[in-house]
């Protein structure tokens, strides 16, 4: 699951194919990895924590140390923690993310999305600070949110309004929940990639948990996933080419190099070539930097500023959802590897998709941010094809039989999703009935009942 180490060495094509190449792991050593970002407030006043002062996002980085976590530094400037395998990074408006360690199964991934918040809010209580579980703020505003001091988020914030509407709320006002899973060989995660990249806005429909913005219905029930279709064409949205004839790794080669670079790393300090070409970079590298040709290094730097619904690294991340509170958190992970780890369960899953028209996957995307479980694909409803994800990801977890001490299997972590698909009311649904009902048209209650 971690990435293969990268050198500095000069690069040729075959080298980033072999990249990705170099992902390919054992079905017996399959893991996972789950992450999630969280919005950080002031309890006092729901207002959101700036990187420094006694209270800030950098106290509570220190604050984390008493639990083994050790400093990730740019420079002088505290960035993250890193324990084991896992890391705590700072998002650019200050949503604090685990990135969790490879795992076995979804009780360890439980426990350890478990121990992290305990630790947070025990930390935070001491600061006066609390978690917010939801997909988008639900009352700042961009121009109140503050920004962290990481040198590839300067570069991205003057980039951002070039390509695209929505990209600084994308960076400043959004929280996501993700999972990564592995691959066999390169038939393997071509039938993952085309299965989850199709059912992604089914999955984004399920998980959807953000309908405020600034204190107001927006209109979306998912307006995190909104904000993603006008961020920047060149790097998001449902990637056709993927379905395909001969799709592979050179093909996802080719499509990372003609996404425009943001940066490069040199001497520990970004030096910003935002727009510029990474293929041109390869091949003839730039007139304003002779002598200076990318390594490895340069071009997993460039992966990780690639943003479709799901991204081909060395693994595969889902990208697709809101962030939620704790069952949310592990119903995610929990549902992807019942999908995607057992092949029969695969197989059913690319059967609900597969005859699916390729104009329909943007189409559908854009439909879930509005309609959630309500918007249809073909004859179906979302909410229909939502039901059958479920199922099907129980059966796959119930043939894993990864067992906890009580001798359940994986699948509990799904009951959240079951009664979503079941009922056709979603997290933003609830909100949103409590918001036109016992809130009273008031935002202030989220901060408390959307809190971990």
């Amino acid at each position: 699951m971690a990435d293969s180490k990268v050198d500095d060495r000069p690069l040729e094509f075959s080298d980033v194919v072999e990249w990705l190449q170099a992902g390919e792991t054992p079905p017996a050593d399959w893991k996972v990895g789950a992450e999630h970002e969280k919005f950080v407030f002031r309890v006092a006043d729901h207002a959101p924590v700036p990187y420094e002062g006694p209270a800030g996002i950098l106290a509570l980085m220190e604050g984390l140390k008493a639990y083994g976590w050790t400093g990730v530094f740019e420079g002088e400037t505290l960035i993250g923690l890193q324990r084991g395998q896992a890391n705590v990074s700072l998002e650019p408006g200050g949503q604090f993310e685990l990135s969790g360690a490879p795992l076995a199964d979804m009780h360890q991934i439980a426990a350890e999305t478990a121990g992290h918040l305990e630790e947070v809010r025990a930390v935070g209580a001491r600061l006066g600070l609390g978690f917010l579980g939801l997909g988008f703020t639900p009352e700042w505003t961009r121009a109140e949110v503050p920004v962290m001091p990481k040198g590839r988020y300067r570069i991205m914030r003057a980039y951002m309004p070039k390509v695209g509407g929505k990209g600084l709320d994308m960076m400043f006002r959004t929280c996501t929940v993700q999972a990564n899973l592995d691959f066999a060989d390169e038939d393997d995660m071509r039938l993952k990639f085309r299965t989850s990249l199709a059912l992604q806005p089914v999955v984004t429909a399920l998980f959807a948990n953000s309908p405020f913005v600034e204190g107001r219905p927006s209109g979306f029930l998912t307006a995190r996933a909104n904000v993603w279709t006008d961020t920047d064409p060149d790097r998001t949205g449902m990637l056709g080419f993927v379905f395909a004839e001969g799709f592979g790794y050179e093909t996802y080669a080719n499509y990372l190099l003609d996404v425009p670079m943001y940066f490069l790393k040199r001497d520990g300090a970004y030096v910003d070539v935002s727009g510029r070409s990474f293929r041109q970079f390869l091949t003839s590298g730039f007139d304003d930097r002779p002598g200076d040709r990318p390594s490895l290094k340069d071009f997993a730097d460039h992966a990780t500023t690639a943003f479709p619904e799901v991204r081909l690294k060395q693994y595969l991340e889902m990208r697709g959802a809101d962030v939620g509170l704790q069952p949310m958190l592990d119903a995610l992970p929990t549902l992807w590897t019942g999908l995607l780890y057992d092949r029969p369960a695969l197989e059913a899953a690319w059967d609900l998709c597969r005859d699916w028209p390729l104009e329909s996957h943007e189409q559908l995307r854009a439909d879930v941010t509005r309609q959630g479980l309500r918007a249809a694909i073909g004859s179906r409803s979302v909410q229909d094809v939502a039901r059958d994800l479920v199922d099907i990801a129980a059966e796959g977890l119930k043939r894993r039989a990864r067992l906890d001490a009580s001798g359940s299997d994986e699948g509990r972590y799904l009951e959240p999703l079951r009664e979503i698909a079941d009922s056709g009311v979603t997290c933003a649904d609830r909100l949103l009935e409590r918001f036109g009902g016992p809130w009273g048209g008031r935002i202030d209650p989220v901060w408390r009942e959307a809190a971990f």
